[in-house]
């Protein structure tokens, strides 16, 4: 059996300091440095928005694949979302850049997508 052609990688960080999870910059930042951990190519900057209820949202398309960011302050919790194709599936680098940023350990799955 073929192996599946995307892994979808999840990150939830708890415990995160409000101040991180509201700094727009940090997160654009955060973005970049796990792409390029990675191994993803980039052709655009991450959109990141900070949100009415204190929040940021972010996303980052990539070549192939794309990271998403939530962040509920209120909470001190951070979403990382990874998409990428399974011949490039390193997501995991991505995932530890966040967690030595930020100071916390995620709780992670992956699943197969199509």
């Amino acid at each position: 059996m073929a192996s599946p052609p995307f892994i979808h990688t999840f990150a939830d960080f708890t415990d995160v300091p409000g101040a991180q999870l509201r700094d727009t910059s940090l997160v654009t930042g955060l973005l970049i440095a796990a792409a390029s951990a990675a191994g993803f190519t980039a052709h655009v900057a991450p959109v990141v928005r900070a949100l009415p209820d204190d929040g940021v949202a972010a996303l980052f398309t990539l070549e192939g694949c794309h990271m998403t960011v939530h962040t509920f302050p209120q909470r001190g919790v951070l979403l990382l979302d990874v998409l990428a194709s399974s011949a490039h599936a390193d997501a995991q680098r991505a995932v530890d850049v966040f967690a030595r940023r930020i100071g916390a350990r995620p709780r992670t799955a992956q699943h197969s997508r199509g």
